[in-house]
């Protein structure tokens, strides 16, 4: 059962919020009364904590819903880009506002454009974040043959940096052929396992839905097996590396990682 994060905190505002409200409305008032009467009434244990939570589960949620959104790399399918382990910030208002639960955008601040890292709720189980690249925008004719892109015709040129030498969860990429991927004006490295079997694919992108893919191009379920990611499911555009956490590499914590910005 997967635990729904942000419908949680705005049910603790909207709960907190209300408490306080009617404290500083009818309750307070009410022990000011009694208490020039009697001696000051004790503020009940429940009254206090909500007035202590409230401002900090508004400022998590506002922060969280519309600036920036913390997520963990489960899987290795971004590297060399993203490592297993990497925690990174999400833009959560490059891609418009949105209200927090239900998703709906209330301001338009833009589109992904091809090579945006995106993460989005997974069309076959929009529960389940996922992350990758966007490749191809509305009308894009996409072209993926013998492992290598075309968009619109325009070969997505590649040029080879060498095997690829992975640590910890991503080890088992280790003799990968490491490359640099133009993708018409933006750069950025991917992974090809030669000896896997090619997965050839052509599509023109609908209107308001975006082709994506994994940079690790053999070790990734991305649009080439399940569709493309509609307007509604985006969450926002990662940005920023803020920690890595492995476990599987010969150090928990990859400093060289913490603080890179992603591209």
């Amino acid at each position: 059962m997967n635990f729904d994060f942000p419908a949680f905190l705005v049910l603790m505002t909207f709960v907190t919020g209300i408490v306080w409200l009617l404290d500083h409305l009818i309750w307070a008032p009410k022990r000011a009364e009694r208490a020039a009467i009697d001696s000051e009434p004790t503020e009940p244990y429940l009254i206090e904590l909500s007035k202590s939570f409230f401002p900090i589960v508004l400022i998590v949620l506002v922060i969280r819903s519309f600036v920036a959104e913390p997520f963990r790399i489960p899987s290795g399918s971004m590297m060399p880009t993203l490592l297993v382990g990497d925690f990174i910030l999400v833009n959560k208002s490059a891609y418009g506002i949105r209200l927090p639960v239900l998703n709906k955008k209330v301001l338009d601040l833009g589109n992904p454009e091809r090579g945006d890292i995106i993460v989005f709720r997974y069309p076959e189980d929009t529960k389940v974040d996922y992350i990758k690249r966007v490749v191809g925008v509305a009308g894009d004719h996409i072209v993926y043959r013998n492992k290598v892109l075309y968009i619109n015709g325009e070969l997505a040129e590649q040029k080879d940096i060498g095997r690829y030498i992975g640590t910890g969860g991503g080890a088992l990429m280790t003799g990968a052929y490491h490359r640099q991927e133009s993708l018409v004006g933006t750069e950025h490295d991917i992974l090809v396992m030669g000896e896997r079997p090619i997965h050839d694919f052509e599509f023109t992108v609908p209107e308001g839905e975006y082709f994506v893919m994994g940079d690790n191009r053999d070790n990734s379920r991305d649009s080439r097996f399940w569709g493309t990611v509609k307007d509604n499911l985006l969450i926002g555009k990662a940005f920023f590396i803020w920690m890595n956490w492995d476990g599987e590499g010969d150090t928990l914590i990859s400093w060289d990682r913490i603080g890179g910005s992603i591209k």
